[in-house]
Protein backbone atom coordinates (compact mmCIF):
# COMPACT_ATOMS: atom_id res chain seq x y z
CA UNK A 1 0.00 0.00 0.00
CA UNK A 2 1.09 3.87 -0.88
CA UNK A 3 0.06 6.53 1.20
CA UNK A 4 -0.25 9.88 0.28
CA UNK A 5 -0.99 13.01 2.27
CA UNK A 6 -2.71 15.67 1.21
CA UNK A 7 -3.85 19.05 2.18
CA UNK A 8 -7.82 19.89 1.22
CA UNK A 9 -9.84 23.01 1.53
CA UNK A 10 -13.12 21.31 0.62
CA UNK A 11 -16.08 20.97 2.83
CA UNK A 12 -16.07 17.18 1.94
CA UNK A 13 -12.74 17.35 3.43
CA UNK A 14 -13.58 18.56 6.43
CA UNK A 15 -16.62 16.20 6.78
CA UNK A 16 -13.64 13.29 6.27
CA UNK A 17 -11.67 15.32 8.54
CA UNK A 18 -14.49 15.52 11.31
CA UNK A 19 -15.24 11.72 10.75
CA UNK A 20 -11.97 9.87 10.84
CA UNK A 21 -11.49 9.81 14.41
CA UNK A 22 -15.56 8.61 15.20
CA UNK A 23 -14.58 5.66 13.12
CA UNK A 24 -11.48 5.30 14.81
CA UNK A 25 -12.29 5.16 18.38
CA UNK A 26 -16.17 3.79 17.71
CA UNK A 27 -15.38 1.18 20.29
CA UNK A 28 -13.71 3.05 22.75
CA UNK A 29 -15.68 4.71 25.59
CA UNK A 30 -12.64 6.83 27.04
CA UNK A 31 -12.51 8.72 23.95
CA UNK A 32 -14.38 12.05 23.58
CA UNK A 33 -15.76 13.45 20.16
CA UNK A 34 -15.45 17.57 19.53
CA UNK A 35 -18.29 19.13 18.55
CA UNK A 36 -18.51 19.39 14.50
CA UNK A 37 -19.09 23.37 15.06
CA UNK A 38 -15.92 23.95 16.77
CA UNK A 39 -13.85 21.78 13.72
CA UNK A 40 -16.51 24.09 11.41
CA UNK A 41 -15.21 27.18 13.15
CA UNK A 42 -11.57 26.55 13.25
CA UNK A 43 -11.64 25.20 9.49
CA UNK A 44 -12.57 28.66 8.27
CA UNK A 45 -10.10 30.33 10.34
CA UNK A 46 -13.26 32.04 12.62
CA UNK A 47 -11.16 31.63 16.22
CA UNK A 48 -9.25 34.69 16.98
CA UNK A 49 -6.15 32.00 17.12
CA UNK A 50 -6.27 32.34 13.36
CA UNK A 51 -5.61 36.27 13.62
CA UNK A 52 -2.39 35.52 14.12
CA UNK A 53 -1.93 31.74 13.16
CA UNK A 54 -1.43 29.89 10.03
CA UNK A 55 -3.33 26.57 9.87
CA UNK A 56 -3.65 23.87 6.71
CA UNK A 57 -5.20 20.43 7.23
CA UNK A 58 -4.22 17.17 5.79
CA UNK A 59 -5.81 13.67 5.63
CA UNK A 60 -4.08 10.48 4.43
CA UNK A 61 -5.35 8.16 1.94
CA UNK A 62 -4.21 5.14 -0.29
CA UNK A 63 -3.04 6.62 -3.04
CA UNK A 64 -4.39 3.89 -5.23
CA UNK A 65 -7.99 4.83 -4.30
CA UNK A 66 -8.13 8.59 -4.28
CA UNK A 67 -11.98 7.90 -2.88
CA UNK A 68 -11.14 5.46 -0.35
CA UNK A 69 -11.76 6.83 3.29
CA UNK A 70 -9.11 8.41 5.23
CA UNK A 71 -6.30 6.36 7.20
CA UNK A 72 -5.37 9.35 9.18
CA UNK A 73 -5.48 13.39 9.57
CA UNK A 74 -3.22 16.33 11.18
CA UNK A 75 -3.58 19.72 11.79
CA UNK A 76 -0.61 22.02 11.20
CA UNK A 77 -0.10 25.29 12.82
CA UNK A 78 2.42 27.65 12.97
CA UNK A 79 1.98 30.15 15.89
CA UNK A 80 3.74 33.07 15.80
CA UNK A 81 3.12 34.56 18.92
CA UNK A 82 4.19 31.27 20.74
CA UNK A 83 7.75 31.19 18.39
CA UNK A 84 8.36 34.89 19.90
CA UNK A 85 7.40 34.34 23.65
CA UNK A 86 10.02 31.33 23.61
CA UNK A 87 12.60 31.67 20.83
CA UNK A 88 11.78 29.24 18.75
CA UNK A 89 11.16 28.37 14.94
CA UNK A 90 8.35 25.76 15.85
CA UNK A 91 5.70 24.28 14.05
CA UNK A 92 3.19 22.74 16.09
CA UNK A 93 0.47 20.40 14.98
CA UNK A 94 -2.90 19.31 16.62
CA UNK A 95 -5.73 16.25 15.96
CA UNK A 96 -3.29 13.81 14.81
CA UNK A 97 -4.93 10.45 14.11
CA UNK A 98 -3.80 7.45 12.46
CA UNK A 99 -4.71 3.76 11.83
CA UNK A 100 -2.05 1.44 13.92
CA UNK A 101 0.17 1.59 10.70
CA UNK A 102 3.35 2.13 10.24
CA UNK A 103 3.28 3.51 6.97
CA UNK A 104 0.86 5.34 6.68
CA UNK A 105 2.06 7.12 10.59
CA UNK A 106 5.19 7.65 8.65
CA UNK A 107 3.88 9.54 5.61
CA UNK A 108 1.30 11.80 7.74
CA UNK A 109 5.20 12.59 10.19
CA UNK A 110 7.22 13.54 6.89
CA UNK A 111 4.19 15.18 5.45
CA UNK A 112 4.37 17.71 8.88
CA UNK A 113 8.17 17.91 7.94
CA UNK A 114 7.98 19.08 4.78
CA UNK A 115 4.77 21.69 5.79
CA UNK A 116 7.34 22.74 8.23
CA UNK A 117 10.18 23.41 6.26
CA UNK A 118 8.68 24.72 3.34
CA UNK A 119 7.44 27.89 6.26
CA UNK A 120 11.45 27.90 7.49
CA UNK A 121 10.85 26.51 10.64
CA UNK A 122 13.21 23.51 12.05
CA UNK A 123 11.60 21.49 14.57
CA UNK A 124 8.34 20.13 15.19
CA UNK A 125 5.94 20.45 18.64
CA UNK A 126 2.68 19.02 19.76
CA UNK A 127 0.03 17.86 19.70
CA UNK A 128 -0.35 21.88 21.04
CA UNK A 129 -2.91 23.79 19.79
CA UNK A 130 -4.46 26.83 22.16
CA UNK A 131 -4.01 25.50 25.53
CA UNK A 132 -6.89 26.68 28.21
CA UNK A 133 -9.83 25.46 26.92
CA UNK A 134 -8.38 22.22 24.50
CA UNK A 135 -5.55 20.89 26.22
CA UNK A 136 -2.55 19.74 24.59
CA UNK A 137 -0.52 16.87 24.83
CA UNK A 138 -0.22 12.95 23.65
CA UNK A 139 -1.40 10.24 26.53
CA UNK A 140 1.32 8.18 27.53
CA UNK A 141 -0.02 7.14 30.79
CA UNK A 142 -3.85 6.53 31.93
CA UNK A 143 -5.19 5.01 28.77
CA UNK A 144 -8.14 3.15 30.89
CA UNK A 145 -9.23 6.20 32.03
CA UNK A 146 -11.92 8.46 30.22
CA UNK A 147 -10.97 11.87 29.00
CA UNK A 148 -11.78 15.12 30.81
CA UNK A 149 -14.85 16.07 28.36
CA UNK A 150 -12.86 17.91 25.51
CA UNK A 151 -10.40 19.83 27.63
CA UNK A 152 -7.48 17.01 27.44
CA UNK A 153 -7.50 14.81 24.41
CA UNK A 154 -7.58 10.87 24.25
CA UNK A 155 -6.11 8.70 22.29
CA UNK A 156 -4.96 4.85 21.21
CA UNK A 157 -1.84 3.27 23.27
CA UNK A 158 -0.03 2.79 19.92
CA UNK A 159 0.25 6.52 19.38
CA UNK A 160 3.25 6.86 21.47
CA UNK A 161 5.52 3.96 20.20
CA UNK A 162 4.97 5.37 16.34
CA UNK A 163 6.04 8.81 17.54
CA UNK A 164 9.32 7.53 19.20
CA UNK A 165 10.32 5.42 16.72
CA UNK A 166 10.03 8.11 14.06
CA UNK A 167 11.78 9.90 15.91
CA UNK A 168 9.99 11.85 18.23
CA UNK A 169 11.36 13.05 21.80
CA UNK A 170 9.54 14.08 25.08
CA UNK A 171 9.54 17.81 25.37
CA UNK A 172 7.28 17.82 28.75
CA UNK A 173 4.77 16.30 30.13
CA UNK A 174 1.38 17.66 31.21
CA UNK A 175 -0.20 15.98 34.51
CA UNK A 176 -3.98 15.24 35.37
CA UNK A 177 -4.27 14.66 39.15
CA UNK A 178 -6.64 12.52 40.87
CA UNK A 179 -8.51 13.93 44.00
CA UNK A 180 -10.46 11.74 46.07
CA UNK A 181 -12.44 13.71 48.51
CA UNK A 182 -12.60 11.41 51.04
CA UNK A 183 -8.91 11.15 51.71
CA UNK A 184 -7.78 14.45 50.89
CA UNK A 185 -7.02 16.62 53.88
CA UNK A 186 -5.53 19.74 54.63
CA UNK A 187 -2.81 19.31 57.36
CA UNK A 188 -4.25 21.56 60.36
CA UNK A 189 -1.04 24.11 60.12
CA UNK A 190 -2.54 25.17 56.28
CA UNK A 191 -5.90 25.52 57.66
CA UNK A 192 -4.59 27.49 60.75
CA UNK A 193 -2.76 29.57 57.92
CA UNK A 194 -5.75 30.06 55.65
CA UNK A 195 -8.10 30.74 58.63
CA UNK A 196 -5.38 33.29 59.47
CA UNK A 197 -5.30 34.97 55.98
CA UNK A 198 -9.02 35.14 55.85
CA UNK A 199 -9.39 36.83 59.15
CA UNK A 200 -6.89 39.46 58.41
CA UNK A 201 -9.55 39.94 55.25
CA UNK A 202 -6.88 41.48 52.57
CA UNK A 203 -7.15 38.58 50.97
CA UNK A 204 -10.53 37.33 49.92
CA UNK A 205 -12.61 34.67 48.37
CA UNK A 206 -15.42 35.62 46.11
CA UNK A 207 -18.42 33.46 45.38
CA UNK A 208 -20.94 33.76 43.19
CA UNK A 209 -24.34 32.96 42.99
CA UNK A 210 -25.01 33.70 39.21
CA UNK A 211 -23.54 33.47 35.97
CA UNK A 212 -24.48 37.28 36.03
CA UNK A 213 -22.04 37.91 38.64
CA UNK A 214 -19.61 35.79 36.95
CA UNK A 215 -19.34 37.52 33.70
CA UNK A 216 -18.52 40.57 35.66
CA UNK A 217 -15.39 39.18 37.15
CA UNK A 218 -14.56 37.43 34.31
CA UNK A 219 -12.66 40.02 32.33
CA UNK A 220 -10.45 40.82 35.79
CA UNK A 221 -10.21 36.92 36.05
CA UNK A 222 -8.86 36.68 32.06
CA UNK A 223 -6.13 39.34 32.87
CA UNK A 224 -4.06 36.72 34.91
CA UNK A 225 -3.71 34.59 32.38
CA UNK A 226 -0.63 35.92 30.45
CA UNK A 227 1.18 37.41 34.02
CA UNK A 228 0.87 33.92 35.35
CA UNK A 229 0.71 31.04 32.70
CA UNK A 230 2.12 32.57 29.32
CA UNK A 231 5.76 31.41 30.01
CA UNK A 232 4.38 28.43 30.41
CA UNK A 233 6.03 25.54 27.56
CA UNK A 234 2.70 25.28 26.22
CA UNK A 235 1.27 28.69 26.19
CA UNK A 236 1.65 32.03 24.96
CA UNK A 237 0.49 35.88 25.36
CA UNK A 238 -2.81 35.19 24.39
CA UNK A 239 -4.41 37.94 22.39
CA UNK A 240 -7.05 40.02 24.17
CA UNK A 241 -9.93 38.68 21.51
CA UNK A 242 -8.17 34.75 22.52
CA UNK A 243 -9.12 35.91 26.19
CA UNK A 244 -12.32 36.58 25.17
CA UNK A 245 -13.04 33.22 23.67
CA UNK A 246 -11.85 31.51 26.63
CA UNK A 247 -13.96 33.44 28.42
CA UNK A 248 -16.98 32.64 26.20
CA UNK A 249 -16.18 28.74 26.19
CA UNK A 250 -15.78 28.57 29.49
CA UNK A 251 -18.93 30.06 31.13
CA UNK A 252 -20.62 28.06 28.92
CA UNK A 253 -20.40 24.99 31.30
CA UNK A 254 -19.15 26.99 34.66
CA UNK A 255 -21.13 26.87 37.64
CA UNK A 256 -21.27 29.56 39.92
CA UNK A 257 -20.76 27.67 43.48
CA UNK A 258 -17.78 25.61 41.93
CA UNK A 259 -15.39 28.69 40.86
CA UNK A 260 -13.40 30.74 42.96
CA UNK A 261 -11.73 34.48 42.81
CA UNK A 262 -8.74 35.61 45.32
CA UNK A 263 -8.83 39.50 46.00
CA UNK A 264 -5.84 40.96 47.88
CA UNK A 265 -7.49 44.86 48.66
CA UNK A 266 -9.93 44.74 46.04
CA UNK A 267 -7.39 43.34 43.53
CA UNK A 268 -7.73 39.90 41.47
CA UNK A 269 -4.90 38.06 42.15
CA UNK A 270 -5.65 34.02 41.98
CA UNK A 271 -8.28 32.11 40.57
CA UNK A 272 -9.64 28.35 40.48
CA UNK A 273 -12.29 27.39 38.07
CA UNK A 274 -14.30 23.95 38.84
CA UNK A 275 -16.78 22.32 36.01
CA UNK A 276 -19.15 19.50 36.53
CA UNK A 277 -17.68 16.30 34.44
CA UNK A 278 -20.30 15.72 31.92
CA UNK A 279 -18.34 13.28 29.51
CA UNK A 280 -21.38 10.82 29.36
CA UNK A 281 -23.18 13.93 27.99
CA UNK A 282 -20.75 14.71 25.66
CA UNK A 283 -19.78 11.01 24.36
CA UNK A 284 -23.99 10.56 23.69
CA UNK A 285 -24.00 13.70 21.55
CA UNK A 286 -21.88 12.32 18.75
CA UNK A 287 -20.02 15.40 18.56
CA UNK A 288 -23.39 16.90 16.90
CA UNK A 289 -25.11 20.31 18.88
CA UNK A 290 -28.67 19.42 18.65
CA UNK A 291 -31.68 20.45 21.19
CA UNK A 292 -31.64 16.99 22.91
CA UNK A 293 -27.76 16.74 23.37
CA UNK A 294 -28.18 20.42 24.94
CA UNK A 295 -30.32 18.95 27.25
CA UNK A 296 -29.01 15.75 28.32
CA UNK A 297 -25.37 18.17 28.94
CA UNK A 298 -27.42 20.61 31.11
CA UNK A 299 -29.27 17.77 32.80
CA UNK A 300 -25.82 15.96 33.74
CA UNK A 301 -23.91 19.40 34.96
CA UNK A 302 -27.06 19.86 37.49
CA UNK A 303 -26.24 16.23 38.85
CA UNK A 304 -22.18 15.57 37.79
CA UNK A 305 -20.49 13.10 40.69
CA UNK A 306 -17.14 14.31 39.43
CA UNK A 307 -15.46 17.71 39.12
CA UNK A 308 -13.05 18.84 36.53
CA UNK A 309 -10.36 21.23 37.73
CA UNK A 310 -8.76 23.55 34.67
CA UNK A 311 -7.22 26.57 35.98
CA UNK A 312 -5.85 27.45 39.51
CA UNK A 313 -3.45 29.81 39.92
CA UNK A 314 -2.25 32.57 42.31
CA UNK A 315 0.58 35.33 41.31
CA UNK A 316 3.56 34.84 42.54
CA UNK A 317 4.29 37.48 45.29
CA UNK A 318 1.19 36.79 47.06
CA UNK A 319 2.00 32.84 47.34
CA UNK A 320 3.90 32.62 50.48
CA UNK A 321 2.25 34.99 52.29
CA UNK A 322 -0.85 32.81 52.88
CA UNK A 323 -2.06 32.74 49.33
CA UNK A 324 -0.98 28.50 48.57
CA UNK A 325 -3.00 27.95 52.06
CA UNK A 326 -5.95 29.39 50.94
CA UNK A 327 -6.41 28.33 47.51
CA UNK A 328 -5.69 25.27 48.34
CA UNK A 329 -8.01 25.49 51.91
CA UNK A 330 -10.92 26.37 48.77
CA UNK A 331 -10.24 22.85 46.66
CA UNK A 332 -10.80 21.36 49.64
CA UNK A 333 -14.23 22.78 50.66
CA UNK A 334 -15.33 22.88 46.80
CA UNK A 335 -14.55 19.01 46.29
CA UNK A 336 -16.14 18.23 49.72
CA UNK A 337 -18.40 20.52 50.91
CA UNK A 338 -19.83 21.97 47.56
CA UNK A 339 -23.90 22.07 49.18
CA UNK A 340 -25.45 21.54 45.36
CA UNK A 341 -23.29 18.29 44.50
CA UNK A 342 -21.61 15.10 46.00
CA UNK A 343 -18.28 14.99 44.05
CA UNK A 344 -17.03 11.32 44.41
CA UNK A 345 -13.99 12.24 42.40
CA UNK A 346 -12.18 15.52 41.18
CA UNK A 347 -9.24 15.78 38.03
CA UNK A 348 -7.09 18.58 37.72
CA UNK A 349 -6.08 18.84 34.18
CA UNK A 350 -2.93 20.68 32.55
CA UNK A 351 -0.63 20.74 35.35
CA UNK A 352 2.82 21.64 34.10
CA UNK A 353 5.38 18.94 35.23
CA UNK A 354 7.44 22.18 35.65
CA UNK A 355 5.32 23.71 38.36
CA UNK A 356 7.34 21.67 41.16
CA UNK A 357 5.88 23.80 44.09
CA UNK A 358 2.33 22.76 43.42
CA UNK A 359 2.52 19.06 42.19
CA UNK A 360 4.80 18.55 46.16
CA UNK A 361 2.00 20.28 47.28
CA UNK A 362 -1.09 18.94 45.82
CA UNK A 363 0.61 15.38 46.77
CA UNK A 364 1.02 15.73 50.17
CA UNK A 365 -2.82 16.24 50.31
CA UNK A 366 -3.23 13.22 48.78
CA UNK A 367 -3.93 14.03 45.16
CA UNK A 368 -2.35 11.39 42.60
CA UNK A 369 -1.14 11.96 38.82
CA UNK A 370 -3.72 9.29 36.75
CA UNK A 371 -2.87 10.28 33.69
CA UNK A 372 0.59 11.73 31.84
CA UNK A 373 0.21 13.88 28.25
CA UNK A 374 3.36 14.24 26.36
CA UNK A 375 4.31 17.43 24.24
CA UNK A 376 6.83 15.81 21.67
CA UNK A 377 9.39 17.58 19.71
CA UNK A 378 11.58 16.76 16.79
CA UNK A 379 14.40 18.23 14.66
CA UNK A 380 13.43 18.07 11.24
CA UNK A 381 17.05 18.08 10.09
CA UNK A 382 17.17 14.78 12.49
CA UNK A 383 14.09 13.20 10.43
Amino acid sequence: MSVVVEQFETMDGLRQFVGFPKRLYASTPQWVPLFDADYRSFFRGRHPFFRHAECSFLLARTDSDPSALPLGRVMMIHNERYNAQHGRRAAHFYFLDFADDPEVADALFEAMARWAASRGMDELIGPLFTGASLGGGLLVQGFEHTAAMTMMPYNHAYYPGHYERAGFAKHFDLYSLFIDPRSYELPERVERLAELVRRRGRMQVLEFTSRAQLRRVAQRVAALYNPTLADHTENYPLTDEELERIIKDLLQLARPDLEKVITYDGEVVGYMLGFPDVTAALRRSGGRLTPASILRIMHEARHARRLILNGMGILERYQRIGGNALIYSELARTVKHTPSYRFDEAEMVQINEGTDLMLADLRKLGAQVGKVHRVYRASIGSR
